[in-house]
């Protein structure tokens, strides 16, 4: 499931950003200039640090220093350090040195310039290197990765991006604030009275229906990560961007999506991918975090885990769908 946007109001606004839509609410009207101002900022300063489609991204300049030393920014210290926590707190389900294997499934550019229908052979696709390589010192930024690995932060910069932006731009305007990035959204400062009200659906770039599944958050965060939206077919193959560190290729298709709430958009996305990698073991997973979490099966059936409510079909008046 994803964030549904709405049309833009007064206190809202969305844009393209990140290769997904960004979208901006405010509990103040007038202030919504200033926090479209942060937010843009934010999104900029992850991007240069952050982006393998970049040539002048910091990702790429680390990746072409594999096997070398290499000083990195204060942005991207903070990103690797969020993939390798995410890493760690998932035993590896969630890995940042996957970036060869998502190229080498031919998502190597772009995902607006991939080919839908690719008929090149896939090569041999193999586990990947593993994050316990990386050998990173955040007090002096000295990074170095091992040879021939590369990096892909994308399961937790986006998310990453969302907490920062929500938090500089709740305290720059003194008013409530979320932020929404595709599947994404982080929340800071004062919450309206009912809550965020957030519906659900498969993708969030198409139009939300008035009666759907919606849920009402006050604060922290909530993420999501599926298999339907970003996919394309390769050697007569339909295949996902969401990459099982075990094997080097697309995890497993068990759940359609998998939503997770969470203190931070990065921890409710690390938990959201990790279910996708896990599959069949992601329920057991997810119960011994205790993060509410709703999973929909291939065939549309959803288990609800740590309280998440019943599925209300109510409109969502004001905040985000």
């Amino acid at each position: 499931m994803t964030t549904h946007i709405p049309k833009p109001s007064p206190a809202e606004v969305s844009f393209p950003a990140l290769g997904t839509t960004a979208a901006l609410f405010v509990t103040e009207p007038a202030a919504l200039r200033t926090a479209e101002a942060v937010l843009r900022a934010e999104l900029a300063a992850v991007d240069r640090a952050c982006s393998r489609f970049r040539s002048d991204s910091e990702l790429t300049r680390v990746n072409r220093s594999a096997g070398g030393p290499v000083t990195v920014g204060e942005v991207f210290a903070e990103a690797l350090l969020a993939a390798l926590r995410a890493a760690d707190l998932t035993d590896g389900a969630v890995d940042p040195t996957v970036g060869h294997a998502v190229a080498a499934l031919g998502y190597d550019r772009t995902f607006a310039s991939l080919r839908p229908d690719d008929v090149r052979p896939l090569p041999r696709l193999r586990p990947v290197p593993g994050w316990r390589g990386i050998d990173f010192d955040p007090r002096t930024g000295r990074l170095f990765l091992p040879p021939h690995t590369s990096l892909d932060l994308g399961a937790t910069a986006k998310a990453l991006a969302a907490d920062r932006a929500a938090r500089h731009a709740a305290a720059a305007t003194g008013c409530g604030v979320l932020v929404g990035l595709g599947g994404d959204l982080a929340t800071a400062g004062p919450t309206p009275a009912d809550g965020w009200r957030v519906a659900l659906a498969d993708d969030h770039a198409r139009p939300a229906t008035d009666h759907g599944p919606a849920v009402a958050i006050t604060g922290g965060a909530l993420a999501t990560s599926g298999i339907r939206v970003r996919t394309w077919r390769r050697a007569g193959r339909t295949l996902h961007h969401i990459v099982d560190p075990a094997t080097g290729e697309p995890a497993a298709p068990v759940w359609r999506t998998v939503t997770v709430a969470a203190a931070t958009c990065v921890d409710a996305n690390t938990a959201s991918t990790a279910s996708i990698v896990l599959g069949d073991r992601a329920v057991d997973w997810l119960r011994g975090t205790a993060l509410p979490a709703r999973l929909v099966g291939l065939d549309g059936h959803v288990v609800r885990l740590g309280g998440w409510p019943p599925d209300s079909d109510a409109p969502a008046p004001g905040g985000t769908r």
